[in-house]
Formats: C-alpha cells, sequence, structure tokens
C-alpha cells in the first residue's frame, strides 16, 4: 500500500487534472464526497496550545484546535470528505454515545482557570451520525479509564518519595481491571449505536499514540515538561499495565464489528513519547509553562492525520 503522502499526492494531481477538464467547475459539496463524522475526547479534538488555536467563535468549551488531526485531514482531503467534528475535550465513551457532556474548556485547576467556565451541555456526539454518513472516526476511552484522575493521583502520591518505589501502583493496581472492564463494556455499546445510526458507514477506531517510553530512565524526576515528580516505577506500571491494556481493548472491541477497524497509532509514535527529545505529546506543562497534562502537540496530530487518513482512504477503496 502506498504512503499516505505519496497517495496524497498522487491525488492532488489527479484533483488537479480533473478540475482542468471540468466546464464548468463542480463545487466542493457535489455529489462524490463521503460524509465524515469525527468523535472523540482531547486527544482527537486537540484542546492544548501546542495542538493549535481553537476556532469555535463563540466557544463551546470543548477546545477544537486547527491543528488536530480531524481539522488537518479536512484541510489535506477536503475534496474528498465532508468534516463534521463533534470531538469533545475530556469526552468519555458515553459522552459519545449518549449522554450530553457538559465541556470544560481549559479550566483544570491548580494548572488552569477558564474564565468563561462553565460551558452549556453539548449533545452527544452520536446526534452527529446520520443514516447517510459513510465515515466515522472515534477515538475515546482514556477517560472512562480515568487516565487523567490517575495522572493527578499518581503525582500526589508521589509527593516526597524522591522518585524511588511505586506508591500510585501500590495504591491503584488494583482499581485497573475493573475500570478496563468498563472501556470495553461501554465501547462495544458505542460501536453497536454507531453502527445503528449509520448502517453503511466505515468505523475507524483510533487508538492512542505512545505516551510513556519504554526507557523511562529518560524521565527525569521532577522534570515538569515531563512527568513531574511520579516515579520511574510508576511510569513503568502505567506503560505496562494501564495504557497499552487501554489500547488492547480499544482494538479487541473493534475487531468484533465487521464494519470496524482499530487505526493502530502506538507503533509509528514509539520515539516521540513525552520523554523523548522529538517529542509528538506534550508532558505536564510545556515551555513557555502552559498546562498540557500530557496531550499530543501539532506534530503528533500530524502523524495521528496521516494514519487515520490513510485507512480512511482504504475505507471507501482509495488505494
Amino acid at each position: 500500500m502506498a504512503s499516505f503522502r505519496t497517495r496524497l499526492a498522487l491525488l492532488g494531481s489527479a484533483a488537479a487534472l480533473a478540475a482542468g477538464a471540468l466546464a464548468p467547475a463542480q463545487p466542493a459539496s457535489a455529489a462524490g464526497t463521503y460524509d465524515w463524522v469525527a468523535l472523540g475526547d482531547s486527544y482527537t479534538a486537540g484542546v492544548i496550545p501546542a495542538a493549535g488555536d481553537t476556532f469555535e467563535v463563540p466557544r463551546d468549551g470543548c477546545e477544537r484546535t486547527d491543528q488536530s488531526y480531524p481539522q488537518v485531514i479536512d484541510r489535506d482531503l477536503g475534496s474528498l470528505f465532508d468534516l463534521t467534528n463533534v470531538s469533545c475535550g475530556a469526552a468519555t465513551i458515553e459522552d459519545v454515545t449518549f449522554r450530553a457532556q457538559e465541556p470544560i474548556g481549559r479550566h483544570l485547576p491548580p494548572f488552569s482557570e477558564d474564565p468563561d467556565y462553565p460551558f452549556p451541555p453539548v449533545p452527544p456526539q452520536s446526534e452527529a451520525v446520520k443514516p447517510g454518513t459513510d465515515v466515522i472516526t472515534v477515538g475515546a476511552g482514556g477517560n472512562t479509564l480515568g487516565f487523567a484522575e490517575i495522572l493527578f493521583r499518581c503525582l500526589q502520591l508521589a509527593d516526597g518519595s524522591g522518585g524511588v518505589g511505586t506508591p500510585c501502583r501500590d495504591d491503584l493496581a488494583g482499581d485497573i481491571p475493573a475500570r478496563l472492564n468498563k472501556v470495553s463494556r461501554d465501547y462495544d455499546e458505542m460501536l453497536t449505536v454507531l453502527h445503528e445510526r449509520a448502517p453503511h458507514a466505515k468505523i475507524l477506531s483510533v487508538g492512542y499514540p505512545t505516551v510513556i517510553p519504554k526507557d523511562t530512565s529518560k524521565c527525569g524526576y521532577n522534570n515538569w515538561e515531563q512527568f513531574g515528580s511520579i516515579t520511574q516505577g510508576d511510569l513503568d506500571w502505567l506503560r505496562q499495565d494501564v495504557l497499552e491494556p487501554l489500547n488492547k481493548v480499544i482494538e479487541k472491541s473493534t475487531g468484533t464489528q465487521d464494519a470496524a477497524r482499530f487505526v493502530d497509532l502506538y507503533d509509528s509514535s514509539q520515539n516521540h513519547s513525552v520523554c523523548d527529545s522529538g517529542k509528538w505529546v506534550e508532558g505536564i506543562i510545556t515551555s513557555p509553562a502552559q498546562h498540557s497534562v500530557v496531550h499530543p502537540n501539532a506534530r503528533g496530530h500530524r502523524n495521528a492525520a496521516d494514519h487515520v487518513a490513510a485507512a480512511m482512504l482504504d475505507a471507501i477503496g482509495v488505494n
């Protein structure tokens, strides 16, 4: 299979030739475009300044940014896909499936306070999916697992540890299987609902990128542009027993649906973790000091865009 960048160049050349042959030119909304709905949490929406600027006016608190991967793909392939992006920071799987969400914007005390908080509820994201939707991308599960909550708890428990031991694992390890089971149940329900709403749509479940490196000695203790005070032992535990199993649960749920496919971002981002020099995911803060609370930056979203777009082209039969 040709790489996405190669395929995009070929598509652009073909589109230019076709446009030159048409008289009059066809509008972008002409027949032949595919209806695409992007669903998901902050790893889809963008949220942090390192993933671009928010573009909704007035703000709805979901913090979709212009360098997030749905918007990047929209600029790359807007002539093929008509995007509806309802992804929202802090969304759980239930918020995607059936529950109205109260967005938090950038209100994350003690890291930041959003002057526009609180925001009115937004509808369940699945309501944007219609019978004629052709492609659905969805990136969710981290908030159902409670990754941000786990991360903050690890920071609290590590206070005074001197970087030694596994205080977070010791406190929380017993809860993780139940959290992962909930992700599995909720993900199965979400995929069923999406298929019911759009029976002919191709559903692409987008996994999470590498956040913590295999070699956690790269991560400096009390480095807040990485993982702050979280110990090396707890970082190993978070990678092996929390984040990698989360991707496996999502992939397994996706495999039960004939029209669904899992898009792996983990392998391609292996050397671009929070603790790598060429990182695609920011740490607790960025420099200059802005909260980022472990989210992909624009480079991470560019990588996601390449992989998700390639899967979208495969889904509609463009090889």
